[in-house]
């Protein structure tokens, strides 16, 4: 007998990789671990790892500004592609996107405001 929770996580797995995979395909390195958390109309998939070799020189002298700037002019372009994902794989219109980099440790955030069940 399944486990009531099984479809919720198995859709979260699915977000996750979802997300990793747009960052793999558009980015050309994927990140390290993806997980994402669902919780009523706010999904949240935490991406780690995956800058490329110039965006780890450019850190290493201090330019995160200049790795952040292009990372979410970058993301902006293919905000449609990871919209259209969560909103397949959940059934849900997506109502606002924001996407974050942070260094030390490198972590994207992707963060989706879903519209209301029954909207």
């Amino acid at each position: 007998m399944m486990s009531s929770v099984e479809p919720h996580v198995a859709l979260r797995t699915q977000l996750a990789n979802a997300m990793a995979t747009i960052k793999k395909k558009h980015y050309g390195r994927g990140p390290t671990a993806a997980r994402a958390f669902l919780e009523e109309d706010y999904l949240f998939v935490v991406l780690e790892g995956g800058l490329m070799p110039h965006e780890e020189t450019l850190l290493a002298h201090g330019l995160e500004d200049e790795v952040r700037r292009y990372r979410l002019i970058f993301q902006e372009a293919v905000g449609e592609t990871a919209i259209a994902s969560v909103e397949e794989l959940t059934g849900r219109r997506v109502v606002g996107y924001h996407s974050q980099i942070t260094f030390n440790p490198t972590r994207a955030f992707e963060i989706f405001v879903l519209e209301p069940e029954g909207d």
